[in-house]
């Protein structure tokens, strides 16, 4: 006997919120997520002098059947219009040795386009964007759909490659500033006797 979800058979809707539109500030809701730790990672798209990028820890998997992405981007951003002519993005999962380049993607050094590549190693994925050398892993994915809402764009990539990096501590954002998960493999190493310290 099949059982139905009543869910599944019911048509998708948009709901309406029943909140004043006044009830969350936006310093009170970036405040708020200050408290939310994010994975730090670097998206790549674009290929020669046409190329940038952006940190962001508002990456999720969206499905594993199939492999599917997605993270938050600016309208404003100079890489929603470079995402948008290539049709393809890399994702790099950063280790707690890389926040210069989680700094420089971010803007902080105030480089902009192929100039946030500087003083990292890179390689190429198969739909040509740029992948991490040392990240402790990356997903080579394919503009699927591009969402508008508010002031962002829903980015959803589906993952065609995945390389798996080093096995080091990751990289976390978390009260404004950055945090690391783990042990680098060289401490696990030292610590499990492995090596001498």
């Amino acid at each position: 006997m099949a059982i139905l979800s009543l869910a599944s058979s019911l048509p998708a809707r948009r709901v309406a919120s029943s909140l004043p539109a006044s009830a969350a500030t936006k310093s009170d809701f970036r405040a708020a997520l200050r408290h939310l730790a994010g994975g730090v990672s670097v998206i790549t798209t674009g290929r020669g002098e046409d190329r940038t990028g952006l940190t962001v820890t508002s990456l999720s998997s969206l499905s594993a059947e199939p492999p599917t992405v997605m993270f938050g981007l600016n309208l404003a951003s100079s890489s929603f219009p470079v995402l948008a002519r290539h049709r393809s993005f890399g994702v790099n999962f950063l280790s707690s040795a890389q926040k210069q380049v989680a700094d420089r993607f971010a803007g902080r050094g105030g480089e902009k386009g192929p100039a946030r590549y500087a003083d990292a190693e890179w390689s190429e994925g198969p739909s040509g964007a740029p992948l991490l050398q040392g990240a402790l892993a990356t997903l080579d994915c394919e503009l699927e759909e591009l969402i508008e809402r508010h002031s962002h764009a829903i980015v959803i990539g589906r993952v065609r490659e995945v390389r798996l990096g080093s096995n080091d501590a990751a990289l976390l954002y978390w009260r404004g500033d950055y945090e690391r998960l783990g042990w680098m493999a060289e401490e696990a190493a030292t610590a499990l006797g492995l090596r001498s310290a």
